[in-house]
């Protein structure tokens, strides 16, 4: 039996990135804090904390930390945080992606000209939820078609619609599209990160011509899910884990070729460790 390993699989760019900045300072021996899971990924949220990193989930509890570093997660924060931050006398690491910085600068200078802002992706997404967080104008965040088509704004409105970074592109696509059969004053900026893109067209071509895939990735992870999605599409027996311990496959002697993707925030060591597995198994 084959097995084809995506080459674009695991951590990407900004991921990579952060998690390496919060084992810097893991290092450091002082307070560390994350705002918020550095990524969507069990396995490196645990290895941190055996670590001393420790996890702020909201503005209450960061209020009550008076020492230490505070770690601004890949997925980016509202402008607030970093003011909160300041106002307590904590120190500032920003492990904000560079692609999602870009997403916060537009929205806030679009924002102050006084157009609505449009967010393609999840509702209550960390990336969603931060980038709102940039904006000084009425700011929707659409993640359906139906939603793109109920969608109403003034006559005079103006409008600048950006996305998430991991949504799907060929969704967002069709949005957009939607908008601008509506006639509105709109202007795009397609701020989907081409690894993204780049990760869910390959995802789909090998979906498309194996007998089994195989999705893996932290069961709260938005790219993650988005590839498992597109490869059931092309391929009904596709499986999503996040570790080796959760592949229960019993595969028929017919099958002869297995693909392998993972999500953004999968590291290479459970990816290799799933791949051995199946090759050596079946």
């Amino acid at each position: 039996m084959e097995v084809i390993l995506a080459e674009h699989a695991g951590f990407c760019f900004g991921v990579e990135r952060a998690v390496e900045q919060v084992y810097e300072q893991a290092d450091m021996g002082k307070p560390i804090y994350t705002y918020g899971s550095i990524i969507h990924n069990e396995e490196v949220v645990k290895d941190l904390e055996q670590k001393g990193v420790r996890v702020i989930d909201t503005e209450k509890q960061l209020q009550q930390i008076t020492e230490g570093t505070v770690v601004i997660r890949s997925h980016g924060v509202p402008k607030r945080v970093y003011e909160l931050i300041e106002s307590q006398g904590l120190e500032c690491v920003d492990a904000t992606c560079p692609f999602v910085k870009r997403i916060h600068n537009i929205v806030e200078r679009e924002s102050k000209k006084g157009k609505r802002i449009v967010i393609i992706g999840n509702v209550g997404h960390p990336e969603v939820e931060g980038t709102m967080g940039w904006s000084a104008a009425p700011t929707t965040v659409i993640e359906s078609l139906e939603e793109a088509h109920n969608f109403v704004c003034g006559e005079d409105e103006e409008i600048c619609i950006v996305s998430q970074t991991t949504f799907n592109y060929n969704k967002f696509q069709d949005m957009v599209e939607i908008f601008m059969k509506k006639g509105y004053n709109v202007s795009v900026v397609n701020t989907i990160c081409n690894a993204t893109e780049v990760r869910q067209t390959e995802a789909r071509k090998i979906a498309a011509k194996v007998d089994v895939m195989i999705v893996i990735g932290g069961k709260h992870s938005s790219n993650t899910r988005k590839l498992y999605e597109i490869c059931m599409q092309e391929c009904a027996n596709t499986y999503f884990i996040q570790t080796l311990d959760d592949l229960h496959l019993d595969l028929p002697k017919s099958v002869r070729l297995v693909g392998i993707t993972a999500g953004a925030s999968t590291p290479n060591n459970i990816i290799e460790e799933v791949q051995n597995y199946v090759r050596i198994n079946f």
